[in-house]
């Protein structure tokens, strides 16, 4: 008798084997990056009394400019407006003498903090403190977006 050749059947496992091999060269990548991303520099912050502000609803809106040299000015308006100047002061204790019965006049103004990158961080915090225990709640920062 002369056997028939028999057709070869498909074959319906899987060889799992490359998916391992990706897997683990996969770990050791993430093993290696993960310490990489997790570094971090000491400062030294100032140290402020504040409170954590709420969110609320915004009416007339404050933007208070610092200046790398520690001089503040502002504009009120209905929208924020980094080009016009209604006052200016030039230390903390003078706009905090001048902004205080505005505050108090209004409660639900909106205030902007838009501060120089060379400005002393401490300027930036004391303004802000100063404005918080002013009675300010309404409180928000501006940056610029990067240059491409």
């Amino acid at each position: 008798m002369i056997k028939r050749p028999q057709k070869l059947k498909p074959n319906a496992e899987m060889n799992v084997v490359p998916y391992i091999d990706v897997m683990l060269v996969l770990l050791v990548i993430f093993m290696v990056t993960a310490p990489m991303l997790t570094q971090g520099i000491k400062i030294d912050l100032p140290k402020v009394d504040a409170d954590v502000m709420p969110a609320s609803q915004q009416q007339r809106i404050v933007t208070l400019s610092i200046q790398a040299n520690g001089q503040y000015y502002w504009n009120i308006g209905p929208k924020v407006n980094t080009e016009k100047v209604t006052d200016q002061a030039i230390d903390l204790s003078s706009m905090q003498q001048k902004l205080i019965p505005m505050i108090n006049n209004d409660q639900s103004l909106q205030f902007y903090v838009r501060a120089d990158q060379n400005a002393d961080y401490q300027l930036v915090v004391q303004a802000i403190a100063v404005l918080q225990k002013s009675g300010v709640t309404n409180l928000g920062l501006i940056t610029e977006e990067p240059q491409s």
